[in-house]
């Protein structure tokens, strides 16, 4: 049976989203404060995490963030928050969904499905076993073991942005649109936006190259999309 965290401080909402998912089979544990979500986060095993961001203590921002440093569990924002720029912060940070409140139930239970099939999907990748690294320029993708290392030190990423760069450097120089880039990592049913493919290329560059501002590997064609430069 599948194990989900909420970390929400209204407990009206915290309990909705528990008889939901516990209808459906699922599982959960539910924690009120942000400090409090963190420890049970990084001390048990959950397939996924449900993440209010205004929280007490520890906002769900800073959660999150601190739980990507570890864990590529999935997590989504669950929040009344709904400006652009905290749904561009949300995946910055690592985030794989952003819901905002009121939410449909319903809703809320499909996107749990479709993350929790798409990380299984993943994971199950990630056991076969893979003997094609990828050597660019001092540039070393592990895709067994899904690491990155630039000039032999090893470079943490998340799951999303070692597979949006795993994608294009086993693409070279084809140019791939925000919108192709978003079908292939996130999936037709994704429900995510598009915004987050220019933010996990910007996070990508940050960690791969020397000037993010003149790339050496992840090339801008204005109009089009990215290519890899190979």
């Amino acid at each position: 049976m599948k194990r989900i965290l909420i970390v929400e401080d209204e407990m009206s909402i915290a309990e909705l989203e528990r008889d939901y998912l516990e209808i459906n089979g699922f599982t959960s544990d539910i924690a009120n404060a942000g400090d409090e979500g963190l420890q049970m986060a990084l001390s048990n095993e959950y397939d996924l995490i449900l993440l209010d961001v205004m929280l007490p203590v520890i906002d769900g921002f800073e959660v999150c963030k601190m739980i990507r440093k570890t864990n590529d569990v999935p997590i989504m924002l669950v929040t009344s928050r709904k400006e652009d720029i905290d749904k561009i912060r949300a995946f910055g940070l690592g985030a794989d969904d952003y819901v905002v409140k009121p939410f449909s139930p319903n809703e809320l239970i499909a996107r749990v499905k479709a993350h929790l099939a798409r990380y299984e999907r993943l994971v199950a990748k990630h056991r076969e076993p893979e003997n094609t690294d990828i050597y660019i320029r001092g540039l070393h993708i592990d895709r067994s073991d899904r690491r990155v290392f630039v000039n032999n030190r090893e470079t943490m990423f998340t799951t999303k942005e070692f597979d949006v760069l795993t994608f294009l450097a086993t693409n070279p120089n084809q140019v791939f649109s925000k919108d192709h880039l978003f079908e292939r990592i996130w999936g037709y049913d994704s429900m995510g936006e598009i915004s987050t493919v220019t933010v996990h290329i910007r996070k990508i560059r940050e960690k791969i190259e020397i000037d993010p501002s003149n790339p050496e590997y992840i090339e801008t064609i204005w109009g089009a999309g990215y290519r890899f430069k190979a």
